[in-house]
């Protein structure tokens, strides 16, 4: 059995409550939620194969993130560091094996990101399930990953960050934690040893609204109220641009009776400038042909062939674009709730701004609000023109990485 060494009261709970013949019975199920960097995923998966190696032989196991990067990102490459030296892993594929002596067990890796995911799954017959992130995993996934753990003594492990209190997983596993046979273990920062007062300090500063209650403090908060109640006009509105820049690209919501809105975009140390934008009501001042929108961008960019980031529906326009051959184009990324959680941190980094002559932009800062009493957590249709469009911008260019092009 390894000698747990340098972990919080809370992870060892995590880590060892299984050693216990009693306490495994007790439990079909372990959740641990809370905050960002708070140290759970590595309390649940290395208890995860300390517990499978312990209890199980040539055993069948899947292990699931939201894509299988993502699995390997922040599960497998973390814990074969941690298991060095433990036992003998062999990775081949979407698979590691895992042994020590003569016993052995294979761990899948799998990817829950939209409802087609759950087919991955199906048919399996498996010792166990880890899920991390389980929060962000369709419904679906989760449920089948459940069903397929039929082996005797099978124990389903998740982490999570919070969503919504109306979220499934809160509503119907942690609050009936006792009725489900759920150990549930709640952490926070103050948890993960490992993190100085400087990195926490500075995690601190990335979220703001009901991103800080969720991933700072842990809560399962309802989104109300404004969407970025972190806007500032005094810090995120200048004056002055710098007088050059790395990098332009322009971001669109297309909208024929519904507003038109298009920012054009510089890089300067570090920083992106919403440098001017042109937005158009076509229900107010009569709708504008393709053709037209075409030449606003041209004005706006300047002459320059720049990328132009658009919403993924807008498939007339996209074309309009791509034959003119004058700008180029790219799909916008257009998750909804992601977008929003990384906007809200570039505003709370100070890392993105805006020239004072967006108006319409800043305008719709101080309306865009939540929907109230929703069944699905959404922000409401209206003064939010502007506001995809720097959710496409950000999403695409901030947080597209090498996947993105300016070219």
């Amino acid at each position: 059995m390894h000698k747990i060494k340098g972990f919080s009261e809370k992870q060892r709970r995590v880590l060892s409550w299984w050693v216990d013949e009693k306490e495994r019975e007790k439990y079909d199920a372990v959740i641990c939620d809370g905050a960002v960097r708070s140290g759970k995923t590595t309390a649940v998966s290395v208890s995860f194969i300390l517990w499978a190696m312990e209890c199980f032989d040539r055993t069948d196991f899947a292990i699931c993130g939201k894509t299988v990067g993502a699995c390997r990102r922040n599960v497998i490459t973390p814990l074969k560091r941690e298991l060095m030296g433990l036992y003998r892993v062999t990775e081949s594929g979407n698979m590691m094996q895992v042994a020590r002596g003569k016993k052995k067990n294979r761990f899948h890796f799998f990817g829950g990101k939209d409802e087609g995911s759950a087919a991955l799954i199906q048919g399996m017959t498996l010792g166990g399930v880890l899920l991390d992130e389980a929060a962000v995993m369709p419904r679906s996934f989760i449920e089948q990953a459940m069903a397929r753990c039929s082996e005797e003594g099978a124990k389903v492990w998740m982490s999570l960050n919070p969503e919504g209190p109306n979220h499934w997983l809160y509503q119907e596993w942690i609050l009936k934690a006792e009725e489900k046979k759920v150990l549930r273990v709640h952490f926070t920062m103050e948890d993960n040893p490992s993190l100085s007062e400087a990195v926490k300090k500075r995690y601190r500063g990335m979220y703001a609204g009901v991103f800080y209650r969720r991933f700072i403090l842990g809560e399962w908060a309802m989104a109300e109220g404004l969407v970025y109640p972190m806007f500032d006009p005094k810090k995120h509105v200048v004056a002055k641009l710098p007088e050059c820049f790395s990098r332009k690209v322009i971001s669109v919501d297309y909208g024929t009776m519904n507003p038109f809105s298009a920012g054009l975009w510089g890089e300067a140390d570090g920083k992106w400038y919403r440098i001017r934008e042109f937005y158009y009501n076509g229900r107010e001042k009569g709708p504008m042909t393709d053709e037209q929108y075409h030449r606003a961008l041209l004005k706006l960019a300047g002459e320059e062939k720049l990328t132009v980031i658009v919403d993924p529906s807008a498939a007339s326009f996209i074309q309009c674009i791509r034959e003119h051959r004058q700008l180029n184009v790219r799909k916008a990324k257009n998750g909804v709730l992601t977008g929003i959680r990384h906007l809200s941190e570039e505003l709370a980094a100070g890392r993105i701004l805006f020239h004072k002559s967006c108006r319409d932009t800043i305008r719709e800062f101080s309306l865009y609000r939540w929907e109230e009493g929703g069944a699905k957590e959404a922000p409401l249709k209206e003064n939010d023109h502007a506001m995809d469009d720097v959710r496409y911008f950000v999403e695409t260019v901030v947080y597209g990485g090498r996947a993105f092009s300016f070219e």
